[in-house]
């Protein structure tokens, strides 16, 4: 995949989040993108918090899952964060199933539909 997006910086500490949320949730994720990383840029003291908005795709789905990473002693210590309704849906692509009914319908509607894809999003 690609990860052209991931700062050097943040890579090592990104896919050991993926990993994290793979053994959490039972699933093969793979990074593709992070958002919401400027905290974790500068993250202050060595001991702070901070957030990472990881966009990971198994091949049939794209999810975005907000992890916090706490500094700990053996490595980075991981939790989920719930995201706020009004930010990116956690599930960026529908279920296999749900777009081509979606689809279907708005055809009936319109002569065309232009769909734009954009991290994961449609």
């Amino acid at each position: 995949m690609e990860q052209q997006d991931i700062p050097e910086t943040l890579r090592p500490v990104a896919e050991a989040a993926v990993r994290w949320v793979n053994l959490e949730q039972g699933h093969a994720f793979e990074l593709t993108g992070l958002v919401d990383y400027e905290n974790a840029l500068n993250p202050g003291p060595a001991e702070a918090a901070y957030e990472l908005g990881l966009i990971l795709c198994d091949g049939e789905i794209c999810a975005r899952q907000q992890v916090r990473v706490e500094p700990g002693e053996t490595g980075p210590q991981f939790s989920f964060v719930a995201a706020q309704a009004a930010e990116i849906p956690p599930l960026l692509d529908p279920p296999v199933g749900v777009r081509a009914n979606w689809l279907d319908s708005v055809l009936a509607k319109h002569q065309f539909v232009l769909l734009l894809f954009y991290r994961g999003l449609w």
